[in-house]
């Protein structure tokens, strides 16, 4: 079951900009196989390859923004301005930045190295999770997500979105349940809860 949206910055990636009055900026949004930053101090997050296959597939209407603002919009990929593949290091997107303020102004901050990396926003479609030995955190693994967005950041931190804080927050919860059940069967209860939902989520 698709979980609601959520947003995430790739902290090792590189934007560069290529040649031209204007350059294309180019740099993966996500990667494959590493570990996140812990995220609300319960659990790492890995992208898994092929996580965006189906989605791409599709033939979605994704865009590019700065800072996941919709009101800076610098490539879409129904329009052609936006191209985005996977390869075996992660997503890779390819961004023609229209001629206005916003293309402007970021091309340069890319030119210059104030801005060098990306994010991007998705929904969940098919997700695993592992619980590793001893005291490490457990891991989700993003398996099939819809990609929404891909944007250009300042920050490439992971973010503390209403979406992240809620996803942390039910985990939580349902690992306070470990006084009657064992951590698998709490992992159980809580993707239980993403798919059933709640009135008001």
């Amino acid at each position: 079951m698709k979980t609601e949206h959520e947003i995430r910055h790739a902290s090792v990636q590189e934007l560069r900009a290529g040649g031209g009055e204007l350059p294309t900026l180019e740099g993966y949004a996500a990667v494959f196989d590493e570990p996140s930053e812990p995220i609300g101090g319960m659990f790492l997050e890995f992208v898994d390859r092929g996580a965006f296959s189906r989605s791409l597939a599709s033939g979605p209407d994704v865009r590019a923004l700065v800072d996941h603002d919709p009101s800076k919009i610098l490539g879409r990929s129904t329009a052609g301005t936006l191209r985005l593949r996977e390869d075996s290091h992660g997503l890779l997107a390819s961004i023609t930045p229209p001629d206005t303020t916003v293309g402007r102004d970021i091309a340069e901050s890319v030119r210059r190295g104030d801005v060098s990396q990306m994010s991007f926003a998705f929904s969940v479609v098919g997700q695993a999770w592992e619980e590793p030995e001893g005291d490490q955190l457990p891991r989700r693994h993003l398996v099939d997500v819809d990609l929404h967005d891909v944007s250009v950041v300042t920050y490439p931190a992971y973010t503390g979105t209403e979406i992240s804080a809620r996803t942390v927050s039910e985990y939580e919860a349902a690992m306070r349940q470990r006084s009657a059940l064992d951590r698998q069967a709490a992992q159980a209860a809580y993707l239980a809860h993403l798919e059933v939902g709640h009135p008001g989520i």
